[in-house]
């Protein structure tokens, strides 16, 4: 099977909500949503309150993603539902606000604000949320996570923490939560997704597009940190700096290129947004310890002096 990177496309998301229908409807209508779109499960408020649900659903090639905020309810995914609507495939739920208990064959798992998920989308469970949620929620062809990564179902749920220091599911959920923002939506290269979650799934070698993808967030999070060097990435990601170095020269750009790269892209954004900003004050929010490196660097990538466009953006906010 070839894993396509869902680019080309750049298909994008489409939104469900059952806020303003009536309320008599809204469990049966997104429960029949959830099974055309993701996965079919069994609704149930919890109190008086109408149930308000909102799903963005974004159909890539090969995975489904959606981000999924609701008041307080329980799912259920019994044997009746999953006779019903087969999924064959395998479920992946990270947090991103409300505490969430996961209830399966084998026990309860209470599921924290930055955790990560993995099951088997074709067992029985049931999800509860008593103070609503925020998630993402990605479904993954089984004949594909087979592939990925030698397994043929998850008999034990799988937790990892994105929040924490799980490099892989920091870089999974950055990646599938950009894709996900509706009017800055990001395009998702799958194959370095599903990398990604063969990783945490961990019946597969980091391969080095993995670790290329760990070094550019946490690049990306670090570089107002005029002390960022490869030594310190490499650190940051697990990895030692001879892997860093072979992962970047598969795409013909050094670490050090990256990162300049990187610096000088967010701070002519500053610029453009913030012109009241000195240029001065602008280099040091961006990770330049020097004024003048960083003037001079403008200069050579984009073919002006910064002090040129902070003066033009100024000009336009006047105009």
């Amino acid at each position: 099977m070839t894993v396509t990177t869902g680019l080309a496309t750049a298909p994008r998301p489409v939104s469900f909500s059952t806020v303003g229908l009536p309320d008599a409807q809204r469990i049966a209508l997104w429960e029949d949503h959830n099974a055309q779109a993701l996965i079919g499960l069994r609704c149930h408020t919890l109190g008086e309150a109408p149930f308000d649900g909102t799903e963005l659903n974004l159909q890539l090639e090969q995975m489904h993603l959606a981000r999924v905020r609701g008041n307080a309810h329980v799912v259920e995914r019994p044997a009746e539902v999953i006779r019903k609507h087969p999924a064959d495939a395998v479920a992946v739920y990270l947090t991103l606000v409300g505490e969430a208990f996961f209830y399966h064959n084998d026990g309860v798992l209470t599921l924290r604000p930055g955790q990560v998920l993995i099951c088997d989308a074709d067992r029985p469970f049931m999800r509860g949320f008593s103070r609503g949620l925020e998630e993402l929620a990605i479904k993954v062809p089984r004949p594909l996570f087979r592939e990925l990564t030698g397994l043929d179902s998850l008999s034990t749920p799988l937790v990892r923490d994105f929040a924490g220091g799980d490099v892989q599911a920091r870089t999974f959920a950055r990646l599938i939560d950009r894709a996900l923002r509706p009017e800055e939506g990001e395009p998702v290269d799958e194959r370095i997704a599903l990398d990604l979650l063969a990783s945490m799934a961990g019946n597969r070698p980091v391969l080095g597009t993995v670790h290329l993808a760990n070094a550019r967030i946490f690049i990306e999070d670090h570089l107002t940190d005029s002390g960022l060097t490869a030594a310190r990435i490499a650190a940051g990601i697990g990895i030692s700096e001879r892997h860093l170095s072979r992962a970047f020269a598969a795409t013909g750009v050094t670490v050090p290129q990256f990162v300049l790269a990187g610096r000088l892209e967010r701070a002519r954004a500053l610029l453009a947004s913030s012109p009241q900003i000195p240029v001065r004050e602008v280099a040091a929010r961006c990770g330049f310890g020097s004024a003048t490196h960083f003037s001079q660097a403008f200069r050579a990538r984009f073919g002006m002096r910064a002090t040129d466009l902070r003066r033009q953006a100024r000009a336009r906010r006047l105009a």
